[in-house]
């Protein structure tokens, strides 16, 4: 069986989350985007892991099963534990937990290390990446490092390698989340993850549509449980990973070396020259793209066990770009409610439906909001778009078309990044 699954977000305990974060909004919502398993986040804290155990158990899974029986979209989604951890240089690491007597038998073991592990859902602990992997391993769960690139709180911020993060325990990472501002082709680039699982996950902090899981990963699978997912992981047994799904990396934040106060960007060589430090005062955060060119040791061929990346935003900003609008105004929600009332889940819409499925549906009564739409959604299957990077802490921005000036036009054709014609993405219908 085939399983969609975002592994990494937050719960309210956490620090800067949305309210909603609780396990009855976070069940809907994952069933309507086509995620039928989630990870729980934040599952050393106390009173998010009590919330937890009071879902049904299965072979380490939790099922929610909502109190309303009319509540049709959350009766598929399924939980595992999960927790994000800060190490004593800032890198975050990910940890896929078997059970919840494992969960409390790690947060005994942080405990002594840690000032807020009651308090904050992402603990920050007095231990360094080697001293919680071997913490990990002794609970059976799986560990790597969260959005690796990221230029504050990734292991390759503050290390050159996973040996300088984990020590002797970099042989038992099984896998690396890559984060928005990077895909397969960055991290394919660098000799040590060429072995590695890559996940892609949405470190949702909100869940709102073009928050909760705007990225994740496609597994390949005999059944829902913790051991399957491990295997899939692992890629033992014929279980594997899939499919890849994640924003185009120009999108993300950090995709570019840039000023975080003013968001100018800058080449490494203008940037090293000026010490870091942008024209306004502002520091320069190096970004994603030249980082990985710093460590790149191979041509980025793909290994045989990479699945394919398939780049995608989420529904309502495919649907805000088309009828240019804000992906959380009233118009895009009526077009988006409209698309999974038709369809089941804006997976299925995105990706999984046929493009004359959506054409032939009557989503909407505006026939112009309708073609715009459709257009925008095949735009993307194409690749037929256009980004300026991101950077600094600036998300990228996407065009479908421009109707800009011709200076204007040549302007953002300098730095934008065009997907070459030709090279179009696979449907998942594909594989």
């Amino acid at each position: 069986m085939i399983i969609n699954a975002d592994l990494h977000i937050h719960s309210h305990y956490s620090a800067a989350t949305s309210p909603r974060m609780d396990l009855p909004t976070l069940a809907t919502e994952a069933s309507k985007k086509g995620i039928p398993l989630l990870g729980t986040g934040d599952c050393l804290h106390p009173r998010w892991l009590q919330s937890i155990r009071e879902l049904e158990e299965r072979d380490g899974i939790f099922y929610f099963k909502p109190k309303d029986e009319g509540t049709t979209h959350a009766t598929n989604t399924n939980f595992v534990l999960t927790v994000e951890v800060e190490d004593t240089r800032r890198v975050h690491h990910l940890l896929i937990v078997p059970s919840i007597s494992k969960a409390e038998e790690l947060y005994e073991s942080f405990r002594a290390y840690s000032r807020d592990i009651d308090s904050d859902g992402r603990p920050s602990l007095r231990l360094s990446g080697a001293e919680i992997a071997e913490r990990a391993r002794d609970a059976e769960a799986l560990i790597g490092p969260c959005h690796v690139f990221t230029p504050w709180t990734a292991l390759y911020a503050y290390h050159n390698s996973l040996k300088e993060c984990y020590g002797d325990m970099a042989g038992y990472v099984s896998f690396v989340e890559l984060g928005l501002s990077a895909d397969s082709s960055y991290a394919d680039r660098i000799g040590e993850l060429r072995d590695l699982t890559f996940l892609t996950n949405s470190d949702a902090h909100s869940p709102y549509p073009i928050r909760l899981a705007r990225e994740f990963n496609r597994f390949q699978v005999e059944d829902v449980s913790f051991d399957e997912l491990k295997a899939a992981i692992k890629r033992e047994r014929g279980r594997k990973p899939v499919l890849n799904v994640g924003f185009p990396p120009q999108e993300g934040k950090y995709n570019e070396s840039a000023c975080i106060r003013c968001y100018t960007h800058y080449s490494l060589n203008e940037a090293i020259t000026r010490r870091w430090r942008c024209g306004c005062g502002g520091l320069i955060k190096k970004g994603v793209r030249d980082r990985v060119n710093e460590l790149a040791d191979c041509d980025g061929a793909h290994p045989k066990h990479r699945p394919p990346y398939l780049h995608l935003i989420p529904l309502a900003e495919v649907i805000g770009l088309a009828v240019h609008k804000s992906p959380g105004s009233k118009a895009v929600q009526k077009l988006w409610e409209a698309l999974l009332a038709e369809f089941g889940s804006e997976v299925t819409v995105l990706i999984d439906a046929s493009m004359d499925s959506i054409k032939g549906a009557h989503f909407d009564s505006n026939s112009d909001d309708r073609i715009r739409v459709l257009e925008a959604i095949r735009a993307f299957r194409e690749s037929k778009i256009r980004i300026l990077p991101g950077g600094g802490g600036k998300y990228g921005v996407i065009e479908l078309k421009t109707g800009a000036s011709e200076e204007a036009q040549e302007r953002v054709q300098e730095t934008m990044v065009e997907y070459e014609p030709g090279r179009e993405q696979l449907s998942l219908l594909d594989f």
